[in-house]
């Protein structure tokens, strides 16, 4: 049965709109806001630790640092969701860049995207297994070339001429990731890959039934997420931003891509049309709704982001999908949506202090201006 639509708005129990700041206030010249996510799904308390509970506490707080020192220091939107979600990416407790998730076939491959609100340029690469910040190379496809999606072993050549930071494949190994794919396989009855080269050795066990300790940095094996991390960012020039990354679905095969580098399905931004959406869920659904488009194009026809960012959940979840965004609004506005049992995520602004959560029944981060 799909979850309704939660909504972070005022009066819910769930978070707090942004109040908008209108452009002849003073405080307009310098304000800025900064939502994040690091995926939704099946995120429950009984799921999660109190020790890991609090890693991804830390781990989101980290990420909203990042771009918190990008935006009070007057630093661009691009630069803001860009340094936020490289946090994520070097985090292993999200399924983006370090914490990918494996192919079929035992790989790692990652997914990204950037855009910037206030021309419209926007950037992806997909399939990418050896550039160590996948949201980098988005960002160097927008400003350092002449495409907009680069894809495969081209958008690792591509990267390489850049000048990217590249890794061997290993880097991206993780064990609890590699035995959730090895549980996919087997209840799936298809053929397991051989151990990846380079990744350390499997670890002991007393017996073929025996739980694994994993180290409590990595994803928990039961994780029922969809597995993305994104930013959206209002900086004190007015401009917003919007990024997501992800490493995909657990066996994934022949080189399925999602809604992440898919601009107007997962990712979008436009200052004229009033938002910057970063999405995250079973991207499929996303795809076809055009979920981070349709946001904007709501906002541009009058519907506030919480109504236009809860009437595209409510469609996605109408096709039977499940997820979640976040969004920002050039005065500031933040709103989340999702229709699942929670959403990590975080927000902080010019005159709020950063907040986080996890699950979709405690009170969700908002922005007050």
């Amino acid at each position: 049965m799909k979850l309704s639509v939660v909504s972070a708005v005022l009066g819910l129990g769930l978070g707090l709109m942004a109040t908008p700041v209108m452009a002849n206030d003073a405080a307009s010249e310098s304000r800025w806001a900064l939502a994040i996510h690091g995926g939704a799904g099946v995120i429950e308390r009984a799921q999660l630790s109190p020790e890991r509970d609090a890693l991804y506490r830390q781990g989101l707080q980290q990420a909203l640092d990042a771009g918190q020192a990008v935006l009070a220091a007057g630093g661009s939107a691009l630069d803001a969701v860009e340094a936020s979600v490289k946090v994520l990416e070097d985090n292993p407790l999200f399924n983006a860049g370090k914490g990918a998730v494996f192919t079929s076939d035992g790989r790692n491959e990652m997914d990204a995207a950037i855009m910037d609100g206030t021309n419209l340029n926007a950037a992806a690469v997909a399939g990418l297994t050896r550039t160590r910040n996948p949201v980098r190379a988005a960002r160097a496809v927008l400003e350092r070339s002449p495409h907009v999606m680069l894809i495969g072993e081209g958008a690792e050549v591509f990267g390489d001429s850049v000048g990217l930071d590249k890794v061997d494949p290993s880097y991206f190994f993780t064990e609890s990731r590699w035995q959730a794919l090895l549980k996919a396989l087997r209840d799936a009855g298809s053929p397991l890959p051989a151990r990846p080269r380079g990744a350390p050795p499997e670890p002991v066990t007393t017996g073929p039934s025996a739980p694994l300790a994993f180290n409590l940095n990595e994803a928990p094996l039961d994780e029922r997420k969809f597995g993305t991390v994104g930013a959206v960012a209002l900086d004190q020039q007015g401009r917003i931003a919007a990024a997501t990354s992800t490493g995909g679905m657990t066996a994934k095969r022949w080189g399925r891509v999602g809604d992440v580098p898919v601009i107007g399905a997962g990712t979008y931004a436009s200052n004229a049309e009033g938002c910057a959406v970063s999405a995250t869920g079973a991207g499929e659904y996303f795809i076809r709704a055009t979920v981070a488009r349709d946001i904007c194009h709501g906002t541009a026809s009058g519907q506030t982001l919480q109504q236009a960012s809860d009437a595209e959940i409510a469609e996605v979840g109408r096709l039977g999908g499940d997820g979640g965004v976040i969004a920002v609004a050039p005065d500031g506005t933040v709103a989340f949506s999702m229709n699942t049992s929670g959403m990590y995520r975080g927000t902080v602004s010019s005159a709020s202090t950063a907040r986080v959560a996890i699950y979709a029944d405690e009170e969700a981060p908002g922005v007050r201006q």
